[in-house]
């Protein structure tokens, strides 16, 4: 397959397995990113910070590229909420950057990682800088045909240390201090879904045109509430871990569905076969052993 695909934050938590994916199908793949990585550095990657207008247009300008994925901003809700303006211009004026550039790139498809916090009232600073992504996105497409599927990620996990890696973070820390320490009651509900299974759904996309200008929800069948997780991961480990919970500090997260009100028509699309969810969270536990023993070596 000769398709160039260009990955904006290919090097980050669901970029890499973006990434991968796309070279198992055999697509030719540019990582764009200020991050190195140390398990895909054999791959073609440019350094660059997309809030560098110049050079995100420099870089697309010089090279026909059929899909661009822009993955890369600003990833943690609750670091978003404390820093709004670097939420608001890393993740929207970012974006128009590599727009701007895509257009140059004469691409087919502009594709967009959002969030299911684009569509709630929650989420604060972040889901209201994904909210106007999107409908910049969609403006874009009104005015200068471009196409787009925007890709409304939910509660993606894997056994991988990045920091919007819940599933690993929490896994680590109850590792390390024993303690499952929550800020709500438990009672919250999400559909989590491997980054490898999300990664391979994002691929399919790009390569149906029935997903052409589509906002398409990407969220797993592991649907559970946050105290079924903590009490799966507290049996995985012997039941060696108390649980905490704090209810009420917890705000800005949604408490059952992301859906406060519908900005545009979305389709869902769920992985089958997918990761099982007790299998991922035992690769998690094995990777933080891994890396708290090769440290201490």
């Amino acid at each position: 397959m000769d398709s160039k695909v260009i990955v904006f934050g290919g090097n980050g938590f669901l970029g890499q397995y973006l990434v991968i994916e796309l070279e198992i199908r055999g697509y030719d793949v540019t990582i764009v990113d200020i991050n190195p990585s140390k398990s895909l550095n054999d791959k073609k990657f440019i350094f660059c910070d997309i809030l560098d207008r110049e050079k995100v247009l420099s870089i697309l300008s010089n090279e026909n590229y059929d899909v661009v994925f822009n993955l890369a901003g600003f990833a943690n809700l609750d670091n978003a909420i404390n820093n709004p303006y670097q939420t608001i211009n890393l993740n929207v004026i970012g974006n128009i950057n590599i727009i701007d550039g895509a257009l140059l790139s004469k691409c087919k498809r502009f594709v967009y990682a959002s969030s299911v916090y684009a569509m709630s009232n929650k989420g604060s600073f972040y889901g209201i800088s994904k909210l106007a992504s999107e409908k910049l996105i969609e403006e874009y497409n009104k005015r200068h045909n471009l196409n787009f599927t925007i890709l409304r990620y939910g509660s993606v996990y894997s056994e991988l240390p990045f920091e919007n890696n819940y599933i690993y973070s929490l896994v680590e820390k109850a590792i390390i201090t024993k303690n499952i320490v929550h800020g709500g009651d438990g009672q919250e509900v999400r559909e989590y879904i491997h980054a490898a299974d999300a990664a391979k759904l994002s691929v399919d996309i790009i390569e149906s045109d029935k997903y052409v200008n589509q906002h398409i929800i990407l969220t797993g069948t592991e649907n559970m509430k946050r105290i079924e997780l903590f009490q799966l991961i507290k049996e995985i480990m012997n039941n060696d871990i108390e649980i905490i919970l704090n209810n009420g500090e917890y705000n800005h997260h949604y408490q059952y569905s992301p859906y406060s009100f519908t900005p545009s028509t979305c389709k869902k699309l769920v992985a089958n076969p997918h990761i099982d969810m007790g299998q991922g969270i035992l690769e998690c536990i094995k990777n933080v052993y891994k890396k708290n023993n090769s440290q201490n070596e």
